[in-house]
């Protein structure tokens, strides 16, 4: 989930002359970039009147400042000869100058550095083209009440250690719920006439209880009984394969018995092992760290080691139940838990509501991974 040189290059249509030490470089610099944007706001500003110029002026200065350093940091100024990027910077820039909100500027940036890296997929393109017009319309309850709904579906840990995972998700929801979460549904019915959503008349929303007791099964399967034929066979199993002995590892919710230390069972092309390698440096050897993907015949190991788990549905049932206890015990969880499980309509988020909402999370949380 949530969690990785430097160079330099002529971008298309530039040239680097070297004399000595001197090298002269005609591609889009920082200075440049900054005056390609000004160039962009005169022909923005002159659709105003004069009283409204200087704050227009203002607010798109503010934005230009957050997305030249962005654009800096990703490599991405070159991108800023490109049409398709100009227009959408022209529109970035009547959005910023209609809005007082501070954070809009860093989100306007974060749509942009989204569309110059995905803008060979078209249904991103369309979706951030149209987000990027309505940033200034959003009111904040929407903007978070999108946010909060778009990272529930879209991220979930990756260690398979139950309180690790539990630790990483408040953690996420502790930076992403940045305000009180909306109530009722007036901000469902906003985000549905923004086309960020899609109301849907009929069904409801899985509560949070069973919505992750399926995204993360794999700390609620009930694994094996080390009393078990099962538990020797399991073990067999992981030695067989040379597996890392702590791929089976004590059941947090189900005393004296143990599991795979996975997410989820169908997410094994995730999954890597660390081997100790010894390498020689300035005379000395030292071990690192190696990480390897899993090999076919260990990924088949594991998935004959889940066959072995017990299936008793009511003992799953109360794996579920303690589960959520432990889901309570973290502050920003449980506040999470109770608004979603209150939410009054079922809904779909649109391509402009996940673009919209994926900004605002890496604009949250920098270190979340970037739109695919």
């Amino acid at each position: 989930m949530m969690l990785e040189k430097q160079r330099q290059e002529a971008g298309d249509n530039s040239q680097q002359i070297q004399a000595g030490t001197v090298i002269i470089n005609n591609g889009i610099d920082e200075k440049r970039a900054r005056e390609i944007i000004d160039e962009k706001l005169n022909e923005v500003i002159c659709g105003y009147t004069q009283e409204a110029r200087a704050v227009a002026k203002e607010r798109m200065d503010l934005f230009a400042n957050d997305l030249i350093p962005r654009l800096v940091k990703n490599n991405l100024l070159e991108e800023l000869k490109d049409p398709n990027i100009q227009i959408l910077l022209s529109e970035a820039q009547k959005s910023a100058a209609s809005t007082e909100r501070i954070a809009d500027y860093s989100l306007l940036s974060e749509l942009l550095v989204h569309r110059v890296k995905n803008g060979f997929n078209r249904n991103i393109r369309a979706g951030i083209n149209r987000a990027v017009k309505i940033v200034d319309e959003i009111t904040d309850e929407s903007l978070l009440g999108i946010t909060v709904a778009y990272s529930v579906s879209q991220w979930i840990p990756v260690s398979g250690n139950l309180y690790d995972g539990l630790n990483m998700l408040n953690s996420l929801f502790g930076k992403i719920i940045y305000a009180n979460l909306p109530k009722g549904r007036e901000w469902l019915e906003h985000l549905d006439v923004l086309d960020a959503i899609r109301i849907n008349s009929f069904g409801s929303l899985k509560k949070i209880d069973q919505y992750y007791s399926e995204a993360l099964s794999g700390y609620i399967d009930l694994g094996i009984d080390k009393t078990s034929e099962n538990y020797q066979k399991a073990i067999e199993l992981v030695k067989e394969a040379y597996l890392p002995n702590d791929i089976l590892c004590d059941h947090e919710l189900r005393p004296g018995f143990v599991r795979l230390q996975i997410v989820r069972i169908d997410r094994l092309d995730l999954l890597s092992v660390t081997r100790q390698q010894k390498i020689n440096v300035g005379g000395q050897e030292i071990i690192i760290p190696i990480n390897q993907p899993l090999t076919d015949n260990q990924k088949d190991a594991i998935k004959r080691i889940y066959t072995l788990y017990n299936n008793d549905v009511e003992l799953k049932s109360q794996n579920v139940s303690k589960f959520i206890e432990k889901w309570n015990e973290y502050d920003n969880l449980r506040n999470l838990k109770n608004w979603w499980n209150e939410i009054p309509l079922s809904y779909t988020i649109t391509p402009v509501g996940r673009v919209l909402a994926h900004a605002n999370a890496q604009r949250c949380d920098p270190s979340l991974p970037a739109l695919d």
